[in-house]
């Protein structure tokens, strides 16, 4: 009986943890001013009729902190690689100098890192809603449990409760990731 219940609390344990591992992810691609190899890696590029992953067709390093360099594994990709770093969301603009594209940050000016802090919040707003709808997901199945006679009244108060603690803990997890993101886009 216990194994059932062991599932559910594993599965939603396992689902709100992706849900902080994908905003973690999400906030690697908001930038903080400081050059870093993800910035760019969310940016698609043409090669030969499909649609790759920046990384796939180019190396991406830091040249110092304000500026990124990008060399293109082939040459003739120079130039979409470069068009896809401009029209990326992230207004960036490449400049070509010779086998590398130099990626210069522009500096954060207050107006557009009162933007980013927006940005995160709702980004974490967004994993706390994933989180909530895990924990809705764990209690129907476990009041399904019940209802079919496999877990008793008792059996499944517990493992709400525990469905709860596990949702409290993400949510602070939550909390504290959005507290650190802000902290970095606010420093100067």
């Amino acid at each position: 009986m216990n194994e059932m219940i062991d599932m559910v609390n594993s599965d939603a344990k396992e689902r709100m943890q992706k849900s902080v591992t994908t905003l973690k992810h999400e906030y690697v691609k908001i930038r903080t001013g400081r050059a870093h190899t993800s910035l760019l890696e969310h940016i698609m590029v043409p090669y030969y009729g499909s649609e790759v992953p920046i990384n796939q067709v180019a190396n991406i390093n830091v040249l110092d902190p304000r500026t990124l360099g990008v060399v293109p594994f082939e040459k003739p990709l120079m130039s979409a690689v470069e068009k896809s770093i401009r029209n990326s969301d992230l207004g960036l603009n490449p400049t070509n100098v010779g086998t590398t594209l130099r990626v210069p940050l522009p500096p954060m000016t207050e107006e557009r890192r009162r933007d980013l802090v927006k940005v995160v919040r709702h980004e974490s707003e967004n994993a706390k809603v994933a989180v909530r709808n895990i924990r809705r997901d764990a209690n129907h199945d476990l009041k399904t449990l019940m209802k079919d006679g496999d877990i008793s009244k008792d059996d499944e108060h517990q493992a709400e409760e525990n469905i709860q603690k596990l949702t409290n803990e993400n949510i602070a997890n939550i909390d504290k990731i959005l507290a650190e993101k802000e902290n970095e886009l606010m420093e100067i």
